[in-house]
């Protein structure tokens, strides 16, 4: 069950990493999700690095984290895609 939950999660992350970011993002759903579980597990290590994972209340310093790291492996890879598939 916990394998779905995180490809929700992802699906969840990498949209709003896709929207956070400029222009359009020429890649596909999957990788969205991939890049956005990515984001998840790396955002959750920075947070947990700073000391803010788990707060009183909804973590929104841990989700900030999160959708930051997602919308930069977007950025990183979305060119490299679009170059790939051109």
């Amino acid at each position: 069950m916990s394998f779905l939950w995180a490809i929700i999660a992802g699906l969840i992350i990498g949209l709003l990493a896709k929207l956070v970011l400029p222009g359009r993002q020429p890649i596909p759903l999957w990788m969205t999700v991939l890049l956005g579980i990515a984001g998840a597990v790396v955002g959750n290590a920075l947070a947990s690095a700073v000391g803010v994972r788990d707060t009183g209340g909804i973590d929104w310093i841990r989700h900030i984290f999160q959708i930051g790291v997602a919308a930069v492996l977007i950025g990183v890879i979305s060119p490299m895609w679009a170059r790939r598939h051109a």
